[in-house]
């Protein structure tokens, strides 16, 4: 049974440095110097050095440990370091890792980053390629079988009831990634800068898995991306304004399993996302009425619709006809789609410059920010808000 009352973690921390190596299809240099440059970005935007740091969070999926990134950026002594699960499920959940710690007076300033050669080394696009045995994988073994081999194919299964349910089409699809790549074209960051798209060229992109064509998956992405949290009080005498952590939770459902969650009763919604939506609403005191813009995580377009469903932005089945008509400022660098893939954390670091008003799709007087982490595993999300 999940929270029925708010936490007490909400305005007790706050994200107060951004740093990102360039983000590309072939880097050229290591994961960890991807790690140690992005940390170093983010440490030199917060106006703190590495001997300000005294905690690490990351993913258990990333290949540099925290201590090999203290090592090599820099960093003594650490009083906390953790890792999160679940892939892109645990982009969210790093900074509320932080936040807890800093809340909890374990540590005091605390990165949490990501780095990986995901286009050039690993390609998680091709799939399951080997995996030791265990508990986990078991799910995923049953399917295995019958042809559900990539993260495309897992996700076209619940994609496909969404349409069948609700009487659409795959252009409904389209509008999020027109979206997406929308933001993306004015953002010199983005891989696909300068390249927007049209409801038509999604229609005409290939099929990759049936219903999802190819402008219907994120791309695959050389970088690293690294956040610096710390206590609101700290934050106050930094350089620039603090994106205040109003409210951070995780969320897993009912017969959750990674990807693969078909025997739930229902397949076209996110129980996940809904769990995390309940905390965050309870905690925040806010309401879908007051976020000023989303950063949703954005692997597949299905799931970015269902997510606004799950959060109440709109009723179910209505979200494609939500973005159309531009009823919440969405993925305003462009999200996996068009910026990068980095599990989303660059949604984090989009949050963060919405609030301090730097962004280059800078939405007027943004002061409330929703931000979620990869859906379809279990699940975290941010409400994040300007000081005072």
């Amino acid at each position: 049974m999940t929270l029925h009352r708010a936490d007490t973690l909400g305005g007790r921390a706050a994200v107060v440095g951004i740093g990102a190596t360039e983000f590309s299809k072939d880097s050229g240099r290591s994961e960890l110097k991807l790690a140690v440059e992005a940390v170093r970005a983010a440490l030199d935007d917060a106006g703190l050095g590495p001997g300000d740091v005294d905690g690490m969070v990351t993913f258990t999926m990333d290949t540099s440990p925290e201590i090999t990134v203290a090592q090599a950026a820099g960093i003594g002594e650490l009083s906390f370091f953790s890792r999160v699960h679940y892939g892109g499920g645990a982009a969210c959940a790093t900074v509320q890792q932080a936040a807890l710690a800093v809340a909890a007076g374990i540590a005091e300033v605390v990165v949490c980053y990501r780095a990986f050669n995901e286009r050039s080394g690993r390609r998680f696009g091709a799939g399951v390629q080997r995996r030791e045995p265990s508990a986990e994988g078991a799910a995923l073994g049953w399917n295995l079988p019958a042809g559900l081999l990539t993260p495309a194919s897992w996700v076209a299964m619940a994609a496909q009831r969404y349409l069948y349910a609700y009487g659409l089409t795959p252009e409904a699809f389209g509008q999020v990634a027109v979206v997406g790549r929308r933001h993306a074209a004015r953002n010199p960051a983005a891989y696909f800068y300068g390249k927007p798209i049209t409801l038509v060229d999604h229609a005409a992109s290939r099929w990759i898995v049936e219903p999802l064509r190819l402008l219907d998956c994120c791309q695959e992405t050389d970088g690293g991306q690294a956040l610096v949290v710390t206590t609101a009080e700290r934050a106050r005498d930094l350089p620039h304004p603090p994106a205040v952590i109003r409210a951070a939770a995780q969320g897993a459902g009912r017969a959750q399993e990674q990807m693969t969650s078909y025997y739930r009763d229902d397949l076209t919604g996110l129980p996940e996302s809904a769990v995390v939506a309940r905390q965050l609403w309870r905690t925040s005191g806010l309401r879908p009425a007051d976020i000023d813009v989303g950063i949703l995580y954005d692997h597949f377009t299905p799931f970015v619709l269902m997510q606004l469903e799950e959060f109440g932005f709109c009723a179910p089945g209505e979200a494609a006809d939500f973005v159309a008509a531009g009823g919440l400022p969405l993925n305003t660098h462009g999200g996996q789609l068009g910026e990068a893939y980095l599990h989303g954390m660059n949604g984090i670091a989009e949050a963060v410059r919405q609030l301090r008003g730097t962004s280059v799709n800078q939405v007027p007087g943004a002061a409330r920010v929703l931000v979620t982490a990869g859906t379809g595993v279990p699940t975290s999300g941010l409400v994040l808000g300007a000081d005072g």
